[in-house]
């Protein structure tokens, strides 16, 4: 499971989301484990038969104002039962407010970190999910090369030596852009979407046997490189074998599962005399009229079936007739 300090929340969006610490310092090593958050607003109300307390919790001009209608004895009481559960992050105030003196006093006890924000809580709520969704999606990371083709992300896969980086190098000579050589990390967003980018350190570099490391963003301009991009076409590039049948036809679908999600697969077999930064080209304008629906393969062999089937037999296929 990937989780995130409170400490390191405030550290990076302090500024951005205009942070401060009002109470709990000795909680900042407190996880966020989800990336979706929550108003205790049924909370505080008396309702934790369903409490979500591992999200982080905000509370805005609403909970606030409720709490003011209680007497300082009953909102220690509703505080307490609702910061009971030690798997609360924090909470963050918005909008400014100043915090009830009990707030402060029950989350210090609990060792709860409580946060305060400028931002309106729908601000606050969008870019927090929008934080956390990025900080706390499933990773994996992938040996291979990952390209951007005629708008589509491309992940070349196979054994070391079998070419990628040559194969990169030349499609990026052709006009398109490199994302990541070598060491690709991948993340999972909302909706089964995968994400690929290169590693901090040896972002738009590339490797290349007999030549050395080379900076493509100096060497060929900063419109052949970029930051991430969708993964939607993994090829795999592997030594041609003459006892494996390859796909002459295109009809099977094959596909590969990463993080989960199932990515559309091309096994492309390598040899002398293939362009493979051609076929790379060609293969990922297929897979786009595939995401516009259109199966050429799969058009091809109706039209066959159907061609057959208007054929009138010959003589040679002809039924013989029984002797009497």
């Amino acid at each position: 499971m990937v989780t995130l300090l409170v400490a390191d929340l405030v550290n990076e969006k302090e500024k951005d989301l205009e942070l401060s610490l009002l109470a709990g310092s000795k909680g900042l090593r407190r996880q966020v484990t989800v990336s979706e958050i929550n108003r205790p607003g049924l909370a505080l109300s008396g309702y934790l038969d369903y409490f979500p307390a591992e999200r982080v919790q905000i509370m805005g001009l609403g909970e606030h104002t409720y709490l003011s209608t209680m007497t300082p004895a009953k909102r220690t009481e509703v505080l307490q039962k609702v910061l009971n559960h030690r798997n609360i992050p924090c909470i963050v105030l918005t909008r400014g407010i100043k915090p009830h003196t009990e707030v402060l006093r029950v989350a210090e006890r609990a060792k709860i970190p409580v946060l305060r924000s400028g931002l309106v809580t729908a601000h606050l709520i969008g870019e927090l999910t929008v934080y956390l969704e990025e900080k706390l999606a499933p990773t994996t990371t992938i040996h291979g090369v990952l390209m951007n083709v005629y708008g589509l992300g491309v992940l070349l896969v196979g054994d070391s030596g079998i070419g990628k980086s040559e194969c990169a190098l030349e499609l990026i000579k052709r006009g398109h852009m490199l994302v990541a050589d070598d060491v690709v990390e991948v993340k999972q967003r909302l909706g089964g979407i995968l994400f690929g980018t290169g590693a901090e350190l040896i972002r738009h570099h590339m490797e290349l046997r007999g030549v050395g490391i080379i900076d493509v963003q100096k060497i060929f301009g900063v419109s052949t490189i970029l930051d991430r991009t969708r993964i939607e076409l993994v090829i795999r590039l592997e030594e041609w074998k003459q006892t494996v049948e390859y796909d002459r036809v295109g009809l099977s679908d094959q596909a590969t599962s990463i993080l989960g999600v199932r990515v559309p697969e091309i096994v492309m077999p390598v040899r002398p005399g293939r362009n493979l930064a051609v076929l790379v080209e060609v293969a990922t304008l297929n897979q786009r009229l595939k995401y516009r629906g259109q199966f050429t393969a799969q058009e091809f062999n109706k039209k066959l079936i159907a061609l057959m089937a208007k054929r009138p037999l010959t003589a040679a296929s002809k039924p013989k007739k029984a002797k009497s």
